[in-house]
């Protein structure tokens, strides 16, 4: 069950990555929101301390988004990679699967142990 909500968890900050995505791009070229888009650059009047207030803010998203999408990429390679990481069950699962086919393999020498001991206790 906590697999399913890391998981899910992951999915829900790539949703949030996307939107905030599509905010900075929407907004980059519309001039709507002072703290995305520096789309008033083109505008003769505009004040300069507002243009770098928004330069730097588009910027932090900018920023933001990049360091997001970096941390993803990060979980994804440790992932596809085989290392170890929080939420894995694999390696337990694969011990676990391991270690049920030893003691099938035990029990099939066993038997043939107990079949030729009974073999030479009748002989």
């Amino acid at each position: 069950m906590a697999t399913y909500s890391l998981a899910n968890e992951r999915l829900r900050a790539l949703e949030d990555i996307e939107r905030e995505i599509g905010a900075i791009l929407q907004n980059a070229g519309s001039g709507r929101d002072a703290r995305l888009a520096p789309a008033s650059l083109s505008k003769e009047k505009t004040n300069e301390r507002l243009l770098d207030r928004q330069a730097a803010a588009f910027t932090a998203s900018v920023q933001h988004v990049e360091a997001e999408l970096s941390a993803q990429i990060r979980y994804l390679t440790q992932v596809a990679t085989g290392q170890p990481h929080e939420g894995s069950s694999y390696s337990s699962r694969k011990d676990c699967q391991m270690a049920l086919k030893r003691v099938d393999y035990a029990r099939l020498k066993l038997s043939d142990v107990a079949r030729t001991c009974e073999q030479m206790l009748e002989n």
